[in-house]
């Protein structure tokens, strides 16, 4: 059988006269355009072009349809020709579309490739309130709320030197910093107290941070400030002050390179700093200096402020949902601003204005990032939705129409801006904090680094500069499955695209897009029969494919609402879905007469204190499921009730108390898996459950007997979330983090003998390797052939085909395709970094530093384990 590399080749070989030839057949002899049925054309092309078989020719006809029959999806046409003919601007779209598609693979990804974080040695006590970057020096300022500065190195990004502000309005343990701003050019910083006063300091004199200001007399405390300067006229600048009143002012200064304020009769205090009063600002006492004014913020604090230069206005937000962003607009010859009001359901945390795009992007409270054109109200231009908790901090990319924002959940995002997509999620790398810490994030685009201050810590992000890598997907990939029906690999990614590979060669087959419109494909599920393809969309939706791009049906999972969902399991009568509540969502087969398909009740109610992310089934009627507070229930799957609880030791039960509401990713269970080959031995208490989380941790359960039979720290608790995967013959258990780093363990005869104790000593390490170098998101062993091989796919863009030894066979896409086939060499695209050793200490015992492994090729698979998610197999062939 064909595949479409041989059409890629077929289209390589034709000449423009075979093209000229081609478009010949679909004009009729009167010279009218037509179309042609799939016999048709492989005969009249094939007898006329002579460029190529028959069997290429049928391959070419066949992807052109499936290309129409997906855009006829995306059009929301349900019912298609069961015979499909094509016509010439059909071939011609294919074909660009084609063409289209490499220039897009022979680009390099735009999307980051983070080193590890790095925590920087820090002088504060308190909370930081601010990171400064100073252009003339080069230099990194932190100012924390107690008025501590730490001075930072441009290189190293080491602690230079520690200076205290000085303050004499307030007694030292009462001063309190609530912003900071750098006056460009000026060498002076702004920064604002609680004692209602903005004080300027001298960065570069004599003194080091010398008082030469104080404006006193604001009727509100200043709570946020942003400075301007015009760039063609450096004297004209404006400073921008925000209150806990609701007030935003407007300081504009006319000579500022010379002197902010008039100083002839002013008087001095203790720090020997002038003192300018607010009400002589207002009255125009100070000609240097003038100020504008609105309320429209009142009463809610104003959270953030910001003078835009272009537009001659003052942007600024709070999270009162009636005035979450106001623009004020500076009117020739007016003394007052007019005021537009932006609102949203939830209020706003943080905005930033993007110079090139004109476009402003709110972080909500409600967990939406939207993006407005400035002289619109109405509505948003558009709402990227991807946080779970409300977002506290946005920052665009002003080289790149890419934009940055975090979240309260510690989710670090990139938005691809012109696609409205997220392109990239960073997670489990931030520290585990208090709910009410204070996050600032600070962008500096020159030197690709991000620093992030979580209270007093500051935390140190920069990309990895390397050369040129292959990129399977354009855009982060969500999950990788393995199709022995077709021989086929499926991986989907963050920007709602589905591809299929070939596992012999690597070559891509056929590729879908926008299968969930613009939202993520979060994960997906095969049937038994491996005819059908479950893709989860964040947009709540789950939908059902055939392997010709056909959708079959949708799944309201979300009830119309955009939720995550993190998995789905196919049981023998029911599918079940999870990610976002504390109950399964389950969709009963007789539903599925229907395309749009409602979820039934789950007979056993809510049992989960937190949200259900994950879950597994053991034939005849076993159902597990674990969820983000670290609880593990078991179930009678058919009767849905529950049949008990796994608990870990007493030193971890504390965890489990929290709230849904603040819960630690730290206890989260992730992922559950069943052992196979373990169900007789169970019986008498060895374990046949595993389950792994956000600590880096494996457990080992006996659901006989609901104990815990061991664990382990596979990964450094540091790294996040981890992912795993066990083989068919339950002999192998793999495990990933977030650093791209894979371990292969030897579970065969781990737990498997009954005892009352629970052991903490790891498996057999015989492989610890990185392939990616990004966070893992999903792995899956296979039997490809005779042999066990490995998938794994990254944030990093890539999916990667290896043996348990850690071998690197390749990466999709790579331009030199391998050969499975043993009579011909492996030709991996990059060697892999191996380190043999555990470079962090974590889970290995230091006896697998020169193991190895049996060749995949004899590795023994117990052919009764089943590779299905939960049987059913003869259930699903009716769904369609």
């Amino acid at each position: 059988m064909g595949t479409r590399m041989e059409v890629a080749q077929l289209e390589s070989r034709m000449s423009s006269e075979d093209y000229r030839k081609l478009q010949g057949l679909f004009h009729d002899p009167s010279g009218a355009p037509r179309s042609l049925s799939r016999a048709e054309f492989i005969n009249q092309a094939w007898s006329s072009v002579g460029c190529g078989s028959k069997e290429e020719y049928g391959l070419l006809f066949d992807s052109v349809v499936i290309t129409q029959e997906h855009c006829g999806l995306l059009l929301d046409i349900d019912t298609l020709k069961e015979e499909g003919c094509i016509d010439w601007a059909g071939l011609c779209s294919f074909l660009l579309l084609e063409l289209s598609d490499k220039m897009k693979n022979s680009r390099t990804s735009s999307v980051p490739c983070w080193m590890p974080p790095r925590t920087l040695t820090c002088p504060h006590r308190d909370p930081i309130q601010k990171v400064l970057h100073s252009q003339s020096s080069g230099q990194y300022l932190t100012v924390s709320k107690g008025g501590t500065v730490g001075q930072w190195g441009v290189d190293d990004m080491s602690l230079l030197q520690t200076y205290r502000l000085q303050n004499c309005t307030v007694t030292p343990k009462d001063l309190w910093v609530t912003d900071v701003v750098l006056l460009h050019n000026l060498n002076k910083i702004a920064v604002s107290f609680t004692s209602k006063e903005v004080c300027f300091y001298d960065i570069l004199s004599e003194q080091n941070f010398s008082c030469k200001y104080k404006l006193q007399g604001l009727k509100f405390t200043p709570w946020c400030l942003d400075f301007w300067m015009d760039p063609s006229q450096p004297d004209q600048a404006v400073l921008t002050i925000g209150d806990i009143g609701g007030q935003v002012s407007g300081l504009y200064f006319t000579s500022a390179q010379i002197s902010l304020f008039e100083t002839l009769g002013l008087r001095k205090d203790s720090d020997s700093a002038d003192i300018i009063l607010w009400e002589e600002l207002v009255r125009g006492k100070h000609h240097t200096c003038y100020t504008l004014t609105h309320q429209a913020h009142m009463p809610a604090w104003v959270r953030k402020v910001c003078y835009l230069g272009s537009l001659e206005a003052f942007v600024s937000c709070s999270t009162r949902p009636q005035t979450s962003m106001v623009i004020g607009w500076r009117e020739k010859e007016s003394s007052s601003l007019r005021v537009t009001s932006f609102s949203t359901k939830r209020g706003v945390w943080d905005m930033d204005h993007h110079r090139g795009l004109n476009l402003i992007a709110t972080a909500g409270v409600d967990h939406m990032v939207l993006l407005w054109n400035p002289f619109v109200a109405s509505e948003p231009v558009c709402a990227l939705s991807g946080h779970a908790s409300s977002v506290t901090a946005v920052c665009f990319m002003q080289t790149k129409q890419q934009l940055l924002s975090y979240s309260k959940d510690k989710v670090l995002c990139l938005w691809d801006v012109s696609s409205q997509l997220c392109v990239h999620r960073l997670v489990g790398v931030f520290p585990k904090t208090q709910e009410d810490t204070r996050t600032t994030l600070f962008l500096h685009e020159e030197r690709q680094l991000l620093l992030l201050s979580f209270n007093s810590q500051l935390l140190l992000l920069e990309t990895v500069k390397e050369d040129r890598k292959t990129s399977s997907h354009e855009h982060p990939v969500t999950c990788v499955l393995y199709n022995s029906l077709f021989r086929q690999v499926v991986s989907s990614d963050s920007a709602s695209s589905v591809i299929c590979w070939l596992a012999d060669t690597g070559r891509k087959v056929k590729q879908f897009h926008r299968c969930h419109g613009n939202s993520e494909i979060s994960t997906m599920a095969q049937d038994g029969t491996q005819t059908r393809l479950f893709t989860a969309g964040t947009d709540g939706e789950v939908k059902v494919w055939d392997f010709k791009g056909r959708c079959l049906h949708r799944m309201n999972a979300g009830l119309g609402r955009a939720v995550r969902i993190s998995q789905i399991l196919l049981l023998q009568r029911s599918i079940l879905v999870m990610g976002w509540e504390r109950m399964l969502t389950v969709f009963r087969l007789h539903s599925f007469s229907q395309s749009f398909v409602e979820p039934s009740e789950w007979k056993g109610g809510v049992q989960h204190r937190s949200s259900v992310i994950c879950a597994a089934f053991q034939p005849p009627h076993t159902l597990v499921t674990g969820s983000y507070d670290g609880e593990v229930i078991m179930w009678n799957s058919s009767t849905e009730m529950v049949l008990g609880k796994l608990h870990p030791h007493k030193e971890d039960s504390h965890l489990s108390a929290r709230s849904k509401e603040d819960p630690d990713d730290s206890i989260a269970v992730t992922q559950l898996i069943f052992i196979p080959g373990r169900t007789s031995a169970a019986a008498t208490g060895a374990a046949d459950l595993v389950s792994c989380g956000g600590s880096g941790r494996v457990r080992f359960w006996s659901t006989s007997h609901s104990r815990l039979a061991g664990q382990f720290t596979a990964h450094n608790k540091e790294l996040g979330s981890i992912r795993m995967t066990i083989s068919p013959c339950g002999k192998f258990l793999v495990t990933a983090d977030s650093e791209g780093t894979l371990k292969t363990w030897d579970i065969e005869s781990y737990c498997r003998v009954p005892d009352d104790t629970t052991t903490k000593e790891p498996p057999k390490l015989l492989s610890n390797v990185q392939l990616h170098h990004d966070r893992v998101t999903h792995l899956e062993l296979c039997i490809h052939g005779d042999k066990l091989l490995l998938l794994s796919s990254s944030s990093c863009c890539s999916v990667a085909l290896s043996n348990l030894q850690g071998d690197a066979i390749g990466l999709f896409g790579q331009e030199e395709p391998w050969c499975l086939n043993p009579a011909q060499p492996l030709r991996p695209q990059h060697a892999p970094k191996r380190d043999r050793r555990d470079p962090k200490n974590v889970g290995d015992t230091g006896q697998g530093e020169k193991r190895s492994l049996p060749a995949s090729s004899d590795t023994p698979v117990d052919p009764s384990c089943s590779t299905s998610a939960g049987g059913g197999e003869e259930m699903w062939e009716r769904i369609a």
